[in-house]
């Protein structure tokens, strides 16, 4: 089974900032290395929902919602995906969900809070 830990979540302003990090301790680094990543959040009351992903290369993709506010990354090295969020808004509020995934199978870590107050 594989494990994914998220962490940096947290209360923060409206225009704030927060980066958000996943890290895979129990792959090898060839396995992390080849799965694509992902971070979805989950708002109250809503479905789950796609933020980003970075694929495996390095191909990035961004909701609308995401665009030009987050950047994902990845270190092989580190077995870790980041999320880096600025310009933060109140519906940005929501637990958010790292994601590894090849085409036959996926994992989710546990998800971290983020609040955005106004």
């Amino acid at each position: 089974q594989v494990q994914l830990v998220e962490s940096g979540g947290g209360l923060v302003q409206a225009g704030g900032s927060l980066r958000l990090s996943c890290v895979a301790p129990g792959m090898s680094r060839i396995t992390f290395s080849s799965h694509g990543m992902g971070w979805f959040r989950q708002a109250p009351g809503k479905a789950r929902e796609l933020v980003a992903t970075i694929g495996a290369p390095d191909y990035v993709y961004y909701t609308d919602s995401a665009k030009g506010r987050f950047t994902i990354t990845r270190d092989n090295a580190k077995n870790t995906v980041s999320l880096q969020m600025q310009s933060l808004t109140p519906e940005d509020t929501g637990v958010y969900y790292c994601q590894a995934r090849t085409a036959q199978s996926q994992y989710w870590g546990q998800g971290t809070q983020v609040t955005v107050s106004s």
